[in-house]
């Protein structure tokens, strides 16, 4: 056997028992994180953040993707489905600083009430949540100043998140359909080894 393929053998070697190692360790994180859920040893963080969300003009970040046939005659708009990808900022302006994106699905779901049903990811791209993601789900009465949503999981940071989210709106103009939503998301969460969550 020529020295090249011993070399080839023993760099193939090394490399399964890296990926083993690292199989092992994110087994290890996983467990551990179910473990501290499972006794309980869970704390809790405070988030908050605005949603700038834009429905109208040539950068609008809400588009219709679906309707029922009723849903131009609805009073509620039922049946009507949209798709989000709206920025997150620290402030409410929306030059302030970047956070991320809030990702979804929006469907107007209340034949009688302006009731919409939530699907929503947020997904953070800045500072120490850099990679991490939280996801919402509930029912959003928009006639309600505030509005409370289910915070039903994670990922990162954020894994194994439970909680949930208060959400009202900021400020609305009619004239260029331009919104800006306030959350302020309270979550249980267990530290699985990949770093600690602030409070805000």
């Amino acid at each position: 056997m020529g020295k090249l393929n011993i070399i080839l053998m023993l760099f193939s070697l090394m490399m399964a028992l890296l990926g083993a190692f690292a199989d092992a360790q994110m087994n290890m994180l996983e467990e551990e994180g179910l473990i501290n859920l499972c006794q309980g040893n869970e704390k809790v963080g405070k988030l908050h953040f605005y949603v700038q969300d834009v429905l109208g003009g040539p950068n609008a970040t809400v588009w219709e993707v679906a309707r029922a046939e009723i849903t131009s005659n609805s009073p509620t708009s039922f049946g009507q489905v949209r798709v989000i990808d709206d920025l997150m900022t620290a402030e409410p302006d929306s030059s302030s600083a970047r956070l991320g994106r809030a990702q979804g699905l929006v469907t107007f779901a209340d034949l009688e009430n302006s009731g919409l049903a939530m699907n929503i990811n947020f997904i953070f791209t800045a500072g120490i949540y850099n990679g991490s993601t939280l996801s919402v789900l509930g029912r959003n009465l928009m006639t309600e100043q505030n509005r409370e949503l289910a915070v039903v999981g994670g990922t990162g940071i954020f894994r194994l998140a439970r909680g949930y989210a208060i959400s009202s709106t900021y400020s609305y103009d009619t004239v260029t359909s331009y919104g800006v939503l306030e959350y302020t998301l309270y979550i249980a969460y267990v530290e699985s080894g990949f770093g600690p969550i602030a409070s805000h």
